[in-house]
Order: C-alpha cells, then structure tokens, then sequence
C-alpha cells in the first residue's frame, strides 16, 4: 500500500537560517492515491513575531499563535506521522528547510532521515509546462482544481489542494489502473484490471466526416502531383510494396 503525505507550512518569514521559524503545518494523506481524511494540522508559537510581508501572505497574527504549542511539543508526533511516507511538497527546498532548522534546533536529525523520500511538484510542473507559471494557484486554475476559498494561504488547505494538483499532475495510464482499484496481483505489488469486463463502443464515422477524409486525401494528392500511393491503380501498389 502506498502512502503519501502532501505537506505544507507557513512561516515568520522566507529564511530559515536567518532565524525564521514554523508557525502553521497541514499534512493530508493518500493511501493509493485516495484521500483518506487522517490529516495532522498544528498551529505553532514560533517565539518570534512574523515579518510584515509574511503577515500579508497568511494572515496570522502574532497574538493568535501565543498559546499554541512550541515545535518540540508536537515535534514526536509529526514525525511519527510521516515516518517512512512519500512526502510531496511544492517547492519543497523552502520547507524542508525550515523543517531541517526546526528539527535541529531540538537536536533531531534533518527531515528526510525520517521519510522514505520527497517529491517537490513544482519541479514536476517546470518540466509539464516549461515556460509557463507553475504557482499553485496557477496550477489549480489549469488542473481545474477549485481554490475559491483560497484568499489567504493556509497549510492544510494548501495542502488540500496540491493533494488534487498532485494527481492531476500524475494522472496517466497507471493512475487510471489505479483508480480502477488492484483486483489481482496486488501481493506482487501491481495492479491488473480484467479489461474483458469493459465493452468499448465502436464510433463509425457519419457521411460528413468521410467527405471532409476524403477531400482531405484529394488536396493531399493534388499537392503530390497525383503520387500518393492510394490514388495508384491496385497492380501499381501491389509492386511498390513488394
């Protein structure tokens, strides 16, 4: 069974090093790419006040995050909830930075020691769309993912969202497999589905389509100077396949 925790956080700041600290953590998790609804959210009192521009970004006041937990309060259950997961994460160098500067100022180990590997969906989406805005507004407005209640950003709705993003992004032949749900060889760790059980429609094209073909071809021959081998007579063909 494959598991994987989206992860998002909001911080005082953009620098980790330069004494920026978490303040909000969303995790959401999909076992075989299905949203199981055992999410972890943490507000956190990061012993600092948020820049002003950071204020802008998410909108969480210094007052509001006074009584939550210190990271090392809750920093043992994190870990214990994305041990040995997929973490996917867009941009995932700012986070694990600050996550790799919280866990060493509690003498712990960095980050990805602690999970089994991370995927950073924004260099997914440079490599899909290159060239174009891969934000993850952006990204829900081409997925067609609705973040309408996405005015100010938030870890776990952030989350929630790049969860869809996620799949969208990876959406192929094996998603659709899937989706489909493994019905046998799942102990070899693969999904098969009996295709037998779908009856596929066979589409006959109508009498306007085959004109349009066919004038197509005629325009195809025309340029060719009347070489195209399906205007030849069936003896010519015949002898230039051979």
């Amino acid at each position: 069974m494959t598991r994987q925790i989206v992860l998002d956080t909001e911080t005082t700041g953009l620098s980790a090093e330069g004494g920026d600290r978490i303040i909000e953590i969303g995790c959401v998790e999909l076992l075989n790419r299905k949203l199981t609804g055992n999410n972890l959210h943490f507000y956190l009192n990061p012993q600092r006040d948020s820049h002003e521009d950071a204020l802008k970004v998410h909108g969480i006041s210094n007052e509001f995050l006074r009584d939550k937990p210190k990271f090392v309060e809750v920093a043992e259950e994190i870990l214990d909830y994305v041990q040995g997961a997929e973490i996917i994460i867009h941009n995932a160098a700012f986070d694990v930075s600050f996550l790799n500067k919280e866990l060493e100022l509690i003498g712990k180990a960095p980050f990805n020691l602690f999970v089994g590997s991370v995927t950073d969906t924004l260099v997914m989406a440079k490599e899909m769309f290159p060239g174009k805005r891969n934000s993850l507004n952006a990204l829900c407005d081409r997925l067609g993912v609705d973040n309408s209640g996405r005015t100010l950003h938030g870890a776990l709705l952030d989350a929630e969202l790049l969860a869809d993003v996620y799949i969208n992004l990876t959406r192929g032949q094996d998603a659709l497999l899937i989706d489909l749900g493994a019905v046998e060889g799942e102990a070899h760790g693969q999904a098969t589905v009996d295709l037998k059980q779908f009856l596929l429609p066979v589409l006959a094209a109508n009498a306007a389509e085959i004109a349009a073909h066919d004038e197509v071809l005629g325009q195809i021959d025309k340029s060719s100077g009347g070489k195209t081998v399906w205007q030849r007579p069936q003896a010519l063909r015949e002898n230039t396949m051979a």
